[in-house]
């Protein structure tokens, strides 16, 4: 599939006619607050649906609650092993350089600080690394798992953000396409794909090509249930660097916003750190993963720690060699992975399972506006595959 600037045009203006007609009617008839509650104790693919359910939100739930006929399990599976022995660099990789990608996007950073509270970072964090986990889990699509009802959620999330922006008029869909349109959510499955596997190769991480092709199929699967038009979506990792450079390219560039919630996100791994000798490294990683131009934009602060963080790659590399010629060792690192990434991920959720629910409406008080900077875009390295 070949991407041109007129065929991701027509994607800006693109959303999900099943999830924005499931939220249009659950606001019509003031609903929302009754399926919030309800579904609050849904959690588990195959559970009895609640009596009082809105009936809309049940032919909703009926029609999304299978993954794509299309599937290809054995692929699942190699993407499922791929997370368990890369799972804190993935980790790693979502948290400091997937997310700052988010934020370099004007529009999007925009669109996250009015649908998130600013004061609880964590939370955002929280749910992207939930659903992470949830997906790499063995029985990940089948019933009693809990990822088929986050992605339900996570997809009428989006649209409710869609109603809200169109019904109140704070959004120039003209000049700046449908919020969370088809173009962004594939650019959002290119940041935790693609972006993902780049940040893994500057670490130094060992990967095959047929991991980096699993990991980036799981995503496809991802993006399919989320509501993403699978005629449109780049079918491999070559299509998906081609749509990623010219994404960025288009849109690619300094905002407050950007700035703001990268200082958040910054000051919310400082204080998972315990002490505070290693804070720099945080803005130091971040710095390394996304490019000094990138980070300059959204005001990484540079640290002592910049050169030394360099020195990773050459870490990583070594406990990678240890994990392939010593089975071991290989245990003990997957191991070792697994519980730094629970830990981290109960850090941010304190405990708590998130809950993605329907926003009865989005905070006015952060201003939104549809002036986005088209300054200062950044030019991409010629196309590679990294693997």
């Amino acid at each position: 599939m070949t991407y041109t600037e007129q065929s991701l045009n027509a994607l800006r203006l693109a959303g999900d006619e099943l999830a924005d007609a499931t939220v249009a009617t659950l606001f019509e008839r003031g609903e929302v607050g009754k399926f919030n509650s309800l579904m609050r104790y849904v959690s588990t693919a195959g559970q009895e649906l609640p009596d009082g359910l809105p009936a809309v939100a049940r032919d909703y739930l009926h029609q999304t609650s299978s993954p794509p006929a299309w599937v290809d399990w054995s692929e699942m599976e190699k993407a499922r092993l791929f997370f368990i022995d890369n799972n804190v660099h993935i980790a790693t990789a979502l948290s400091f350089a997937s997310m700052p990608a988010c934020y370099l996007v004007p529009h999007v950073a925009k669109l996250l600080s009015a649908t998130h509270g600013l004061k609880y970072p964590a939370k955002r964090m929280a749910e992207t690394g939930q659903f992470t986990v949830l997906l790499m889990q063995p029985d990940a699509f089948e019933a009693g798992s809990r990822f088929l009802p986050a992605a339900q959620k996570v997809r009428l999330l989006h649209a409710s953000i869609r109603h809200h922006l169109r019904r109140e008029e704070r959004w120039d869909v003209e000049a700046l396409g449908t919020p969370i349109c088809q173009e962004d959510m594939i650019g959002g499955q290119m940041m935790f794909s693609l972006q993902v596997l780049d940040a893994l190769h500057r670490l130094g991480i060992h990967m095959s090509v047929d991991g980096a092709e699993s990991y980036y199929y799981a995503w496809r699967v991802v993006g399919a249930m989320l509501g993403v038009d699978q005629n449109q979506v780049p079918k491999n990792l070559e299509e998906a660097r081609q749509f990623s450079d010219l994404y960025m390219t288009r849109h690619m560039g300094p905002s407050q916003e950007g700035a703001d919630l990268t200082r958040q996100l910054i000051d919310l791994y400082e204080d998972v750190v315990p002490g505070t000798l290693f804070d720099p490294v945080v803005s130091a990683l971040i710095r390394h993963l996304i490019g000094d131009t990138c980070a300059d934009w959204l005001q990484v602060p540079r640290t002592p720690w910049d050169t030394a963080v360099k020195a990773a790659p050459a870490l990583l590399h070594f406990l990678e060699t240890i994990e392939d010629r010593s089975p071991l060792g290989a245990w003990a690192l997957d191991r070792l992975g697994h519980l730094t990434t629970l830990f981290e991920l109960s850090s941010l959720t304190r405990g708590r399972v998130m809950h993605y629910a329907i926003p009865e409406q989005l905070k006015k008080d952060y201003g939104l506006s549809s002036a986005v900077p088209r300054t200062r875009r950044w030019t991409p390295p010629p196309p590679t595959l990294t693997v």
